[in-house]
């Protein structure tokens, strides 16, 4: 399945994406930065990405046939294929609650550690 449109809500902080075969998603963006496929120790295991409640996306760029690097305000991108931000679509609720609970047995917290804000 191949992506048609991206919209960026930044007021909402989410992401809209319009697939081919008419389906249509809003991931927010603490949910992808969060869900980044480039967040691995070096052991190869997904870190917990902590403190990232008010992070936006800046842009996203097409990167041929891997698919689109997705850049936050954070200073983070990573590259993310059209497939694996389905899956992160369908499976939005699921993960979701999963990165809560984990947060929650870690202590940590999604708010951010200092306060930002966004000059216009």
């Amino acid at each position: 399945m191949n992506i048609k449109r991206f919209t960026l809500n930044n007021e909402n902080k989410i992401l809209i994406i319009d697939f081919d075969n008419s389906s249509s998603y809003q991931l927010p963006y603490e949910y992808l930065r969060i869900s980044s496929p480039s967040v691995k120790n070096s052991k190869g295991v997904k870190e917990l990405i902590c403190h990232k409640k008010q992070v936006q996306l800046s842009a996203i760029e097409c990167v041929a046939k891997h698919g689109y690097r997705l850049l936050f305000n954070d200073n983070h991108s990573a590259i993310y294929s059209a497939e694996y931000l389905l899956q992160l679509a369908t499976e939005h609720d699921i993960r979701w609650q999963d990165y809560l609970a984990q947060l929650a047995n870690s202590g940590h917290s999604r708010e951010a550690m200092i306060e930002i804000k966004q000059v216009q």
